[in-house]
């Protein structure tokens, strides 16, 4: 019993969902930040950015084919949320652009604050809706926790897997370029030794 209490106090520690940051943005700048992230994840986000005057920042968020996931003119303080159709590489963007040029405007502070996974979702909410109770509610985020955990050892041992096949193609490629190389030194080696052996002969150096 003493083990599954550590191995639950050391899970949300282990995979940590959430992703809080903050950053100075140079007028007329940009900025992006990267994060690979599973598949069908919930993601939310919550942003803030100082005011400046005559500037606008333009927030995006788009995946490895360029697809806008979120986007947002004059961006100051809001949130947003997707659900990743896959295991893709996200890209969150904080463009400035401002009339007044580099230098004359302070540099705007960036607060952002990530989530995904568990720590993505609102059990106050869902305990509402489904009219739970907090041992309910409790039970309902270790189950999705355990899910999500499935999912990462799933992920980790396809990736072992896809790793394993890499390197027993390369190996196998190594020895087959191994055993070519070896049948061309051969192969050189005897026709020197033909062709040394003729230009002797036309020398009379050799019988």
């Amino acid at each position: 019993m003493a083990r599954v209490t550590a191995l639950l106090l050391l899970l949300p520690v282990l995979l940590e969902s959430v992703y809080s940051i903050s950053f100075f943005l140079p007028v007329n700048s940009r900025k992006c930040l990267r994060e690979e992230i599973h598949k069908d994840v919930l993601v939310t986000g919550e942003y803030d950015l100082t005011e400046q005057p005559n500037t606008k920042t333009h927030l995006k968020i788009t995946d490895s084919s360029t697809h806008t996931l979120y986007s947002k003119e004059d961006a100051t303080k809001g949130k947003f949320a997707f659900t990743t159709e896959d295991y893709d590489m996200f890209e969150v963007c904080f463009e400035s652009k401002s009339p007044l040029g580099t230098g004359r405007v302070p540099d705007q502070l960036v607060n952002l604050d990530m989530k995904h996974g568990v720590e993505a979702k609102n059990y106050e909410e869902i305990a509402k809706v489904e009219k739970l109770k907090p041992l309910e509610v409790e039970l309902r985020r270790l189950e999705d926790l355990s899910e999500s955990i499935v999912n990462d050892f799933a992920y980790m041992k396809k990736r072992e897997e896809e790793m394993r096949d890499t390197n027993e193609s390369t190996n196998t490629r190594v020895l087959y370029f191994s055993i070519f190389s070896m049948c061309c030194l051969i192969g050189l080696a005897t026709w020197q030794v033909f062709y040394l052996r003729r230009f002797f002969k036309a020398k009379k150096l050799i019988e």
